[in-house]
């Protein structure tokens, strides 16, 4: 009876112990922290020196200021002589469709731009002119500030776009205001209260980098206007790319005999070789592709910055701040393996571990996934380039065909051009939902990896996965053996070969083995068509960022969104920009007339290219000239794939080689 009574005592005692309130993890019987102690820990908000407000009330005045100015330096007289009638106007940010060689500058400022609208996403106060915004009106000026900050930044590349040594010294001016100023606000505030200490400081690096370059590139240019012979007035700006991919691609090459037998080094670095973009000489990537390329590895660093400190940071201080009152509560739910379920408090240090192993192994795997995440779509995004490059020399080639499985035309329409403004955008914005979709699908397969395959295997518990796997070792036996059964049998049994040629034999005993294995068959397809979605799902997140290819079948392209935009692109790319095509026209606009006259102007150029002089200046050339000349200029249009859907009818017409129609005699 005393034994008796001594167990009830202590199973009271036991279940007391677990079933009192000390247990639950809001009720922790320690003692709490002292307020004061909390403070050092705690980031309160910081006001720079500099404040943002101070910042653009002074600059954007500044910014309107200096378009103003530039605008009545470079009249639009000397541009474009129908426009207004000369009267100054805004100027153009940059000619998108022209090599200018000032890609870098252009990228940049695209840069800040980007990353000025990825910033102000998060602010409560997207507008710095207005402080202390109500939810309600927050997404209004979320609206405004989209278009704020545009012509916030216009004037440092509008700088640039003159070509005039004043608009050097005032880009150089600017640059190194907003990037002085910039640093100062950081140095003098690193730290902020949202989302994480350091996010603020971190987000602004693209930022402060790319007005570092331009900080260095306008000096440069201004330098160089100072150093540099000034071209001749009658060659036109972008031409010498134009010039070099003509004469790369009429330069004598010798092919080398390829050996039939190709290595697997070779094929390795191949392979390599089509995911790293290379320069080659002759071909300059377009300033579409390069904006696109720049502000997307932006978006890419954005979005990993923000999941990163998001998850982390919080993940630690649970790792922390865990208590045994939380590891008994997951000991209860068999979240945690106990050899000790109905413990008492002292004996879980060891689940407490655990615990906080486990939390560990998934910091370890969400940074994993991320960076594995990051590094997928940096690949990506350098094998489009590898295919936008062979895709353009193609169209430019006129190989249609080997770029869409259909023929099209290439031409200018409202669709394509409205796909071609958006293309860089899309190419952004793709690549931020791809890296995020990357790191789902990545951070769960890492964590069943773990929890399911590496941690059973350290501590030998929690096997469930090798439990099932071992029940169902048959069903995998049946599997295995009805595949190597019938490929042995169509192997040695169902094709005979006759000279180089395999025949089908044995009919009867094929049609056998087809009705017996009907069954086994099914269950056979069933992990087929779990191993295709997840395939399918794992191909579609990794490519999601590629533009250049489409994500559905052939036939239904055209709902692909993404890849409907990058053919329109090209088809503007090719039809307004054919490096060959604007290369003869610019030999035509340096050809000399006659009497030591000179040719055509580059301001006499609208829309890139005019060949026909006025009529009060038109002078009579030899006939031999002007038929060299126009017939090079036949063949050079007649070969210009954004031509063929005129070529037919331009041909019919006898008029438009300069000769008079006359009907047929009877």
């Amino acid at each position: 009876m005393a034994n008796d009574s001594s167990l009830a005592v202590h199973g009271s005692l036991a279940y007391d112990d677990f079933a009192s309130s000390d247990w639950y993890m809001y009720e922790s019987m320690e003692p709490e922290t002292p307020q004061d102690d909390m403070l050092p820990n705690v980031i309160l908000a910081c006001d720079p020196t500099i404040p943002y407000r101070l910042y653009h009330t002074c600059m954007a005045p500044v910014s309107l200021a200096v378009l103003i100015v530039l605008s009545l330096l470079v009249k639009r007289k000397s541009l474009y002589k129908s426009s207004w009638n000369g009267a100054p106007g805004l100027l153009s940010p940059v000619n998108f469709l022209e090599a200018e060689g000032q890609q870098g500058l252009v990228a940049a400022v695209f840069g800040i731009l980007f990353s000025s609208i990825c910033v102000l996403v998060l602010d409560n106060d997207p507008l710095p002119f207005i402080a202390s915004s109500s939810p309600r009106s927050r997404e209004y000026w979320k609206i405004m500030a989209l278009l704020y900050y545009p012509a916030f930044y216009y004037p440092l590349i509008a700088c640039a776009t003159i070509r005039h040594r004043a608009g050097y010294f005032v880009g150089c001016l600017l640059s190194w205001c907003h990037c002085l100023v910039h640093i100062w606000q950081k140095v003098d505030c690193p730290q902020s209260p949202k989302i994480y200490r350091y996010y603020s400081l971190l987000s602004y690096v693209p930022i402060i980098l790319c007005l570092v370059v331009l900080s260095i590139w306008y000096p440069v240019l201004l330098v160089r206007s100072f150093t540099q012979e000034k071209p001749a007035a009658r060659e036109v700006v972008g031409s010498g790319y134009y010039n070099e991919y003509l004469k790369t691609i009429l330069a004598k090459r010798t092919h080398k005999r390829s050996s039939r037998k190709v290595s697997l080094l070779s094929r390795a670095q191949m392979y390599l070789r089509s995911y790293i973009y290379t320069p080659q000489e002759g071909f300059q990537v377009p300033l579409k592709l390069v904006l696109s390329v720049t502000t997307a590895v932006i978006a890419v660093y954005q979005v990993a910055l923000l999941l990163l400190v998001v998850f982390i940071p919080n993940i630690q201080i649970v790792r922390a701040g865990m208590t045994k009152e939380i590891t008994v509560l997951l000991v209860q739910f068999g979240v945690v393996p106990s050899e000790n379920p109905g413990g008492v408090p002292g004996d879980m240090e060891r689940e407490l571990d655990t615990v906080r192993y486990y939390l560990w192994s998934l910091e370890v795997c969400y940074v994993c996934s991320l960076v594995l995440s990051c590094l997928l779509t940096f690949s990506m995004l350098m094998r489009s380039l590898v295919m936008h490059r062979a895709n353009l020399k193609a169209l430019y080639r006129g190989d249609v065909l080997d770029v869409f499985y259909r023929a099209q035309m290439l031409c200018p329409s409202q669709q394509a051009l409205v796909c071609w403004m958006s293309f860089a955008s899309f190419q952004t914005a793709f690549a931020c939902l791809g890296l995020l979709t990357q790191q789902v699908i990545f951070f769960v397969c890492t964590v069943g990896f773990t929890f399911l395959v590496v941690i059973p295997l350290q501590s030998g518990t929690n096997m469930h996965l090798f439990k099932i796997l071992e029940n169902m070792w048959p069903f995998w036996l049946t599997l295995v053996l009805a595949v190597v059964v019938q490929n042995l049998l169509a192997h040695f049994h169902f094709l005979e070969k006759h000279h180089l040629q395999k025949e089908l034999t044995n009919r009867r005993a094929l049609c056998i083995m087809t009705y017996l294995l009907f069954p086994v068959n099914v269950l056979v397809g069933v992990l087929a068509g779990v191993w295709r979605m997840v395939i399918s799902a794992l191909y579609n997140a990794v490519h999601f960022c590629q533009l250049d290819i489409s994500l559905l079948n052939r036939g239904v392209e055209a709902f692909d969104p993404g890849y409907r935009t990058y053919c329109h692109y090209l088809k503007i790319e090719v039809s307004q920009s054919h490096p060959v095509m604007k290369a003869f026209c610019f030999l035509l606009l340096q050809l000399c007339g006659p009497e030591g006259q000179t040719g055509l102007k580059p301001t006499d150029a609208e829309e890139g290219i005019q060949l026909m002089q006025p009529v009060k200046g038109l002078l009579k050339a030899s006939k031999s000239k002007q038929t060299r000349a126009r017939w090079g200029l036949a063949y050079t249009l007649l070969n210009n794939p954004s031509l063929l859907a005129c070529r037919k009818t331009v041909l019919s017409d006898p008029t438009a080689n300069g000769t008079q129609y006359c009907p047929a005699k009877p």
